[in-house]
């Protein structure tokens, strides 16, 4: 079965105004987290998701992107 992974970047300033919102979008799809890093450099985030089917990774893309600063891409596992 193919997967979808789902890669969401943000700023540290957008994270910390829009953390409560991202994880409301996050608990409205059944995504898995692969990983989540905080960069030492500047503290943006580089979080990682697998979604199981195509049209939910690409809504949950889309629905990341409406946030202030995110940036959402996804690719095939």
């Amino acid at each position: 079965m193919l997967m979808w992974r789902v890669i969401v970047s943000c700023s540290a300033d957008n994270w910390r105004t829009s953390a409560t919102a991202f994880n409301a979008i996050v608990s409205k799809y059944n995504a898995k987290s692969l990983s989540s890093k905080k960069m030492k450099d500047d503290e943006r985030r580089i979080m990682e998701f697998q979604i199981e089917a195509v049209d939910d990774a690409e809504s949950f893309q889309d629905e990341c992107m409406t946030l202030e600063g995110f940036t959402a891409q996804f690719e095939a596992l």
